[in-house]
């Protein structure tokens, strides 16, 4: 079985400080995509790159310190790229700026931008990622969307958002280590792009829709996901944000079953319900846990969790406690 083909590498550790930045501004420019780097560290820019042939995407595995790259609308205009990058953090803390907002990512979560769009992505401390560049046609062809309206973060929203992460951070661990594993080229080509469609799919529910509509629908509800404690968040701020009228915002949720507010109403009230029956959290007061999911008060919240679950806040909170000793019990029946 063959395996990937490393295209290029570089790394900085052996050029003079003060060539540091040119260098790797030069090599991503012919390697990867323009870009310019900034480095705030008394050691200048320690970094290093790994670029493989995986079919028809490329993927580049990143380690460096702390450090920042962007792509400007000048640098868009004079280094033009076509594709999609798709950003798994391994390693460290980020955050991405681009022309609506800001996207702080983790490790182990996973970033989708378009490199057609300019951005900047800051690293606070060292960090490790590998860059999945997928051009625009192919990504179009795998279906993963109907285009992509905006930057997505994926690896936050539901158990299974993060089960398909996770099942990707493997597959690309096992590609940037060039043992082959399982699969060939192709096959983890393949594997790569259908995880990346059916994380969109996740994001939207399956959901059928126009295509326009589809990819609204991503964005309304990765900047609702994102904005959860704002007790101020609604339809209005939505559909402000998106450039569109409230009225045609209710048409793209017409798919889900649902409209706009109670799509937020919901995604509250699932978080709030993780984090009370969290191990973590038993000390956590009830109040604070409605405040924090943008509840205006504590007997509202207690009213709408009770109807979603069948259980009031505590009694969710104590169920939830019952459970985990009844674990702790059968899995350890020596103990008294």
């Amino acid at each position: 079985m063959s395996v990937p083909f490393v295209i290029s590498r570089a790394a900085t550790e052996h050029i003079a400080p003060a060539e540091r930045i040119h260098y790797w501004e030069d090599y991503n420019h012919q390697a990867l995509v323009g870009l310019s780097c900034t480095s705030y560290s008394e050691q200048g820019l320690l970094a290093r790159q790994t670029n493989i042939e995986l079919g028809g995407l490329r993927l580049a595995d990143i380690a460096g310190n702390a450090h920042a790259v962007e792509r400007s609308p000048k640098t868009v205009r004079s280094a033009p790229k076509d594709s999609v990058f798709a950003t798994l953090l391994l390693k460290g803390e980020a955050v991405f700026l681009h022309e609506n907002g800001c996207l702080a990512a983790t490790a182990g979560e996973l970033l989708v931008y378009d490199t057609r769009r300019p951005y900047l992505f800051g690293f606070s401390s060292s960090m490790r990622q590998i860059l999945v560049d997928v051009p625009h046609d192919l990504f179009e062809q795998a279906g993963v969307g109907g285009g992509l309206p905006g930057p997505m973060l994926f690896g936050r929203g539901t158990a299974r958002e993060g089960a398909l992460v996770a099942a990707l951070s493997s597959l690309l661990g096992g590609v940037a280590a060039l043992s082959g594993g399982p699969l060939g080229p192709a096959d983890a080509e393949e594997a790569v792009l259908a995880l990346l469609r059916r994380l969109a799919e996740e994001r939207t529910g399956g959901r059928p829709g126009p295509d326009v509509y589809r990819s609204q629908l991503m964005v309304a509800e990765d900047y609702i996901e994102r904005r959860l404690h704002d007790p101020c968040l609604g339809a209005v701020q939505v559909a402000g944000v998106m450039g569109i009228s409230v009225r045609h915002l209710g048409r793209i949720f017409e798919s889900t079953g649902t409209s706009p507010a109670r799509h937020i109403v919901e995604r509250r009230l699932v978080r709030a319900h993780q984090e009370l029956v969290e191990p973590d959290a038993r000390e956590t007061r009830i109040a604070d846990v409605a405040h924090r999911w943008g509840f205006s008060s504590q007997a509202h919240f207690a009213r709408l969790f009770r109807s979603r679950f069948g259980l009031t806040p505590s009694e969710a909170r104590a169920e939830a406690k019952k459970c985990a000793q009844s674990r702790t019990a059968s899995g350890h029946p020596d103990e008294p």
